[in-house]
């Protein structure tokens, strides 16, 4: 099975190529989507969340509410390194055990796990190839603005905080530009699978 890491900066594009990807037969794994799950009530990260941060990060049900968890740990490093010492393991955990199902049920699988921060945690090491996924930081805040979770300050401050694209880049064995239309971002995610898939071969 080809293990291939998929990332990027924030805003870029990484969810369009990543179901891209899997439309064309790959399996994908989002690690968003994985740090969702182990937020949720009886959950891996669940109680030690609420312990840390106190109630006041639940909403009316009961659950964890990623926004007011974000705003108590964006301004301060300390308290996100302690966020993610409780996230990080239990997603790891999560996509090592996809990733065995996935390799067991089809051997010759390209298997895809899409991350933002792949390479700050030096886990993109992990992988036989990396995907960086790149646009220019003009469309970054306008897609990241359209979407409508942040404010400007706060997508800036986000922007600010991530590692700098080119260092990404210089890891690189394949880059997607979604700078351009979405027909031009699907032609090179087809010449990425057709390389990945002659690897599988």
């Amino acid at each position: 099975m080809l293990r291939v890491g998929l990332t990027g900066g924030l805003a870029c594009g990484k969810t369009f190529v990543g179901h891209a990807l899997a439309d064309l037969g790959c399996h994908l794994i989002e690690a968003d989507k994985l740090g969702h799950e182990v937020m949720l009530p009886g959950a891996e990260a669940f109680d030690a969340i609420v312990s840390e941060f106190g109630a006041g990060v639940l909403d009316p049900s009961g659950q964890i509410d990623r926004r007011k968890l974000s705003a108590l740990v964006w301004d301060h490093p300390e308290r996100l390194e302690k966020l993610n010492s409780f996230v990080h393991p239990a997603v790891w955990a999560r996509e090592q055990g996809r990733m065995a199902e996935i390799a067991r049920a089809d051997p010759h699988a390209i298997a895809v796990v899409e991350a933002a921060i792949l390479v700050e945690t030096g886990s993109y090491k992990g992988f036989d190839k990396l995907i960086v996924v790149t646009c220019t930081a003009e469309q970054q805040m306008e897609r990241a603005l359209k979407r409508g979770s942040y404010s400007k300050e706060e997508v800036q401050a986000r922007l600010g905080r991530q590692l700098p694209i080119e260092e990404k880049l210089r890891l690189a064995d394949y880059v997607i530009d979604t700078s351009g239309s979405k027909e031009n971002t699907l032609e090179q995610v087809r010449a990425v699978y057709a390389k990945l898939r002659s690897l599988t071969v």
